[in-house]
């Protein structure tokens, strides 16, 4: 795979220095496009054997861009804080927004390929990473950003001379940097495993480029211009892009037989059975979070469910039982400026709690396949993937230890018309409902179709959702405190096993 990187790629300093001014006027136009656009972010993951000009040439295009949109960050060993959260979490908080240039030292592809490289794990672990970087790749790329992917590339006698060199030069010497004298007693298992990545993430959205990094003329030129190439490609894209064909979400149930329909909206508690209860429950789930096993672990609980559900109620109940510095509440409302100017997932990412602390989502990422979906905020392709992308985020975050908790609060049609007329008539309630909750009575049966569909293609083994029949208050708080103990102590028992 690298054998075109190994045989002498040179350009003349007449032919770069001539060709240089007319390349670096091009990318800044491109630049200039895409940054006034604003609809796609460009990643530039950098990597491959050390001394092959990496940073010379990311150095470079600085100069021959505009840096003000051009954010180059490294990644190197985690911090305390990284290590508390998913694998993936450093990564989304520094993604570059629409319009802007990300370059990443130190990526997905450095920390799979050292972690193999020096035996922290086994090829299972590392096809695993393989894995995930590609469905990260892919719900990048399907939210609109351009990844450049370069492996700077020496051959091991090319390595050596250029140590031997430095080594020898008293003026250079200290450009020697220890991970350089690591790769060269490395170099063979590097680029074995290093063919392996590349063969398997090199794809059609996101292909890898292997760049000979001996001569720094061909380097510089051929990198610039295939940045420039895909730019300009992406700026003469059609603006709207042919879907796929879709069978649909699922079969309509033609005998009018619904998942929310067969809940058994009657049951109650005696309000003396409730104070009981809640009082058990709460104190449970005080103990189980300050329990020593939850330093192995997260607690995110969503909330989703009708207008008038108790989602609120539901929420101030569990939160009574627990010290405020112990948890995080994230009500989810329409996107930011700057939150829209992000992949989709990006913004829950960033409440992604660390081990030990729990984050209550008020609303949450199901919006796209729940409100999106009926009011067409998004198109029927966005919502479709969101299924995949939703499942495969969640996986991640169970993966991490996080225990994760799906709550759909259910009432009926009646019940819910009572409590917005309740509302209507008592003051301190009236701002809970609005001209919009009106209209989304209106689209009830819409509504009802979306929840099945996210419920049959997201409740998994690993974060399965709990419906909550909500007609009666009381039964639904003791229910969800209930569900959260459970979920929490089998995730303790788990650890026993392991």
């Amino acid at each position: 795979m690298f054998e075109s990187a190994e045989i002498g790629h040179a350009i003349a300093k007449e032919t770069y220095d001539a060709e240089v001014p007319a390349l670096r006027e091009a990318l800044l136009e491109a630049q200039y496009d895409l940054h006034q656009q604003g609809k796609r972010q460009i990643i530039v993951l950098i990597n491959g054997i050390e001394g092959a000009g990496k940073g010379e040439t990311v150095k470079l295009l600085n100069e021959w861009m505009d840096p003000r949109y051009i954010e180059v960050r490294t990644f190197d060993q985690q911090t305390d804080e990284e290590l508390a959260h998913p694998a993936a979490w450093r990564y989304w908080r520094q993604l570059p927004a629409k319009g802007r240039m990300g370059v990443f030292f130190g990526n997905w592809y450095s920390q799979m390929l050292q972690g193999r490289v020096h035996g922290l794990f086994k090829d299972a672990v590392l096809d695993q990473a393989i894995n995930g970087s590609e469905r990260l790749e892919k719900m990048l790329t399907d939210e609109g950003a351009l990844i450049f992917k370069f492996w700077f590339h020496l051959s091991k006698k090319q390595m050596k001379s250029r140590l031997k060199q430095l080594k020898d030069d008293p003026l250079h010497s200290w450009r020697i940097s220890p991970l350089d004298w690591q790769q060269s007693k490395t170099y063979d298992k590097f680029v074995r495993y290093g063919e392996r990545v590349l063969r398997r993430t090199s794809r059609e959205y996101a292909p890898w480029h292997v760049i000979e990094g001996v001569d720094p003329y061909y380097r510089s030129l051929t990198v610039g211009r295939l940045l420039l190439e895909g730019m300009q490609a992406a700026l003469n894209a059609p603006k709207t892009k042919a879907q796929p064909l879709s069978v649909g979400p699922l079969a309509h149930n033609h005998d009018e037989v619904t998942l929310l329909g067969s809940l058994d909206m009657s049951l109650s508690l005696e309000k003396d059975d409730y104070e009981e209860q809640l009082i058990t429950e709460q104190a449970r789930l005080s103990g189980n979070i300050r329990d020593k096993r939850m330093r192995k672990h997260a607690l995110v609980a969503v909330f989703e469910g009708n207008d008038a559900a108790g989602k609120g109620g539901a929420i101030r109940r569990v939160a009574a039982a627990l010290d405020p510095r112990q948890y995080n509440i994230v009500p989810i409302a329409a996107p930011s400026e700057d939150e829209r100017a992000q992949p989709y997932l990006w913004r829950f990412w960033r409440q992604i709690p660390a081990r030990g602390k729990f984050t209550v989502f008020d609303r949450s990422w199901y919006g796209r396949v729940l409100v999106e979906r009926v009011e067409g905020f998004c198109s029927e392709a966005d919502w479709l993937r969101a299924y995949g992308e939703i499942n495969d985020f969640e996986e991640q975050l169970t993966d991490a230890g996080i225990v994760v908790v799906k709550f759909w609060l259910a009432i009926d049609d009646k019940t819910q018309l009572e409590r917005f007329k309740a509302r209507e008539k008592i003051p301190f309630k009236r701002h809970k409902i609005t001209e919009e909750d009106w209209r989304n009575r209106e689209k009830w049966p819409q509504y009802r179709e979306a929840v099945g569909d996210m419920v049959d293609r997201t409740s998994t083994e690993i974060a399965p959702w709990t419906l909550v029949e909500a007609n009666d208050k009381r039964w639904a708080r003791v229910k969800v405190l209930r569900t959260l103990n459970e979920a929490l102590e089998a995730a303790f028992a788990r650890d026993k096993k392991k």
